[in-house]
């Protein structure tokens, strides 16, 4: 039997959407870049987004966030653009089917998805530079994965809110 709570969602506040968006990418900026683990963060903000809210966060601002992390990392102009979109858009195509689990086996469904995205800036930075940087760059999107239940969290904590507060009342 499933004992855990089912929460009926608010609506998600743009507001609060753009402010996740923005704090993901002020977490990249931080100079922690060249550290193998630390997860792309925007990517996995783009990625819940754009499967708890595919209308409201889809490819148009995943492709400009990537561009702002391209201007940012200094990399090829598309790199993070293309790897950013094609993660939205898988995103938004299971997004019916990945919420219908729960969360650990959600991140096994996103995992996939992070891993697809570090493997397209990968080849793309292989055929600019030609330098592999070691397995160990795969090591992010399993952090990230691992970090989806946390993240799912948080980003859904606003939106279990109730309107107005009765003690008694179930929901």
């Amino acid at each position: 039997m499933n004992t855990s709570p089912h929460y009926i969602l608010l609506p998600a506040n743009p507001l609060f959407i753009a402010t996740s968006v923005i704090g993901a990418f002020l977490l990249n900026l931080l100079p922690w870049d060249h550290w193998y683990g630390v997860p792309d963060f925007v990517a996995l903000v783009l990625a819940f987004w754009s499967i708890h809210q595919p209308r409201k966060v889809g490819i148009g601002i995943a492709f400009m966030m990537g561009l702002l992390m391209d201007v940012h990392n200094a990399s090829l102009l598309g790199e993070h653009a293309l790897s950013y979109t094609l993660l939205s858009y898988f995103a938004i195509m299971i997004h019916r089917r990945v919420l219908w689990f729960k969360l650990p086996t959600q991140a096994a469904h996103i995992l996939p998805l992070l891993l697809l995205m570090q493997a397209v800036q990968l080849t793309v930075r292989l055929l600019v530079s030609g330098k592999f940087p070691g397995w160990l760059y795969f090591l992010e999107s399993i952090v990230a994965a691992a970090l989806w239940p946390v993240v799912t969290m948080i980003l859904l904590a606003p939106q279990r809110r109730a309107i107005d507060r009765d003690d008694t009342r179930p929901i």
